[in-house]
Order: structure tokens, then sequence, then C-alpha cells
């Protein structure tokens, strides 16, 4: 019966796990750029209270394991990196790749930060920057006097200036792309960072063997589905709540075996 609360519990608490990812995926469900993630879970260790293939007392020998299991814990939250739906904006620096890649900024402690989310602006330099003034990488800078920005699909900005008829390149767009993107950190700002899981990065033009294409006036929306996260949560509602039920059952059958009387 010990062995049981034990085991509820740690159901109790991977269930809150699983409801404070699923949360955060709904928060973000209007999040550009945004990927989902998901729990995952791993039996813990088992007590072998007899074991298959020795012989008893009587010479008969047992033909399963009697194993009791110890509960269940967080293994991992497994980010899903996959392409989430392109809205039009109709906005010229609004950037989305429609493939693998990632855009490169560079954060306030001079590392390089991924993001999938291409709403670009125009710093007071005419750089272009992100919603929080990181720097996308390589820089590009617009000319003063530009009338209107254009961008290929293979990633080449481009700028009428002033007066001119025939348009100016300014820049070309640079994706990264990794062996395992899953083991990116997400750090906020709808930016992650490159780690050991994820491997260094591999940079190229949009369009060129792995890389996605680029396209204008368009964001990549979350990739989160509103129906399957409810689903996902009232399924982890009902663990949750099988587990607690586990735990009163074993809390009154310790109750019973409290008030034994001789």
């Amino acid at each position: 019966m010990i062995r049981a609360l034990h085991s509820a519990a740690s159901g109790m608490f991977a269930q809150q796990l699983n409801i404070d990812t699923i949360s955060n995926n709904l928060a973000n469900v209007n999040t550009t750029g945004f990927k989902r993630s998901r729990a995952e879970f791993q039996d813990l260790l088992y007590q072998n209270l007899r074991t298959s293939g020795v012989a008893n007392s009587l010479g008969n020998v047992a033909p399963t394991d009697l194993q009791v299991g110890t509960g269940v814990k967080a293994t991992s939250l497994t980010r899903q990196m996959s392409q989430g739906d392109v809205a039009q904006t109709g906005n010229p620096l609004d950037f989305a790749v429609e493939g693998q890649g990632f855009f490169q900024v560079q954060r306030l402690d001079g590392t390089i930060g991924y993001t999938r989310d291409g709403s670009f602006k125009l710093s007071s330099d005419g750089i272009l920057v992100t919603t929080d003034g990181l720097t996308l990488q390589p820089e590009v800078a617009v000319p003063a006097g530009t009338q209107s920005i254009s961008l290929s699909r293979d990633g080449i900005l481009s700028a009428l200036v002033g007066t001119d008829t025939e348009a100016v390149q300014i820049g070309t767009l640079e994706l990264a792309i990794f062996t395992n993107p899953a083991g990116l950190r997400a750090v906020g700002q709808n930016l992650f960072a490159e780690t050991a899981s994820s491997g260094a990065p591999l940079l190229g033009a949009p369009g060129s063997e792995e890389f996605g294409q680029t396209a204008q006036g368009f964001l990549e929306s979350s990739n989160v589905r509103v129906v399957e996260e409810m689903v996902a949560m009232i399924s982890a509602q009902r663990a949750y709540e099988i587990n607690s039920k586990a735990i009163q059952a074993s809390d009154e059958m310790l109750s019973t075996a409290s008030s034994l009387r001789r």
C-alpha cells in the first residue's frame, strides 16, 4: 500500500507536467513561429518479488517474473518542429520560410539566436531587426529613400531607391539548419539557442539543397492544433484524477489495517 502511494503520487506529478506543457502550447497558439512541445514519460524501476527460471521449494520453475512497478517519471519535453500554417500579411518586411531553416539574429550577449519568426522591422539606422531590436544576421541595411523592398524565393533582398527604375541588391538572407532541430533550447523571444544535442548549424542560401525557400509578405503561424491539445488535456486530467483515486484507495486500506484489533 505504501508502494501504491508513491506510484500514484509519481503519476500525479507526471500529469501535472503534462498539463503544464499543454497549457504553454495553448497559450502560444497565436505566437508566430512557435513550435509545440510534447511530454514524454518512462516507467520507473521494478521490484523483483520472484525471478523466472528459479525453482521453488517444490522443484517447480516459475514461468514468469513477479515484478511490481514503482511509478512513472518525465524523461523529456520533445519539441515538434513541423511546419506551421503560412498566413499572408501583405507587410513587405514579413518573411516566412517554407521548409527547413531558421533566421539568424544577434542576441544582446553577442551569441546567435535562431528563429522562425520573420516579422522584421527597420531600426532608426535602416537595419533589419526583430520586434525586440535584435539584428538580423548577416546584417541588412536598407538605403535611405527606399520606396519598396522585394525578397526573392532564394533569399535575395532588393530595394527600389528614390527615383530609380531598377532595383538594386541590398543583401542576401542566410538560413541555418540543424541535424537535430528538436535539440535546440528555447530561450524566449521566439528564439532558439544551439546546444550539443542540436549540433552545429549548417548555413546556406534559401532554396539550396535542404534549405527551405523564403516568401515575402507571409508569416508562419504556430504549429499548435487546438483540438489536439484539448483532447490531450482531457486525457491528462482524467489520468490525474485516476491517480488521485489510487491514493485515496491506498489511504483507506491503510486506515483499515491500522484500525484492526486483536
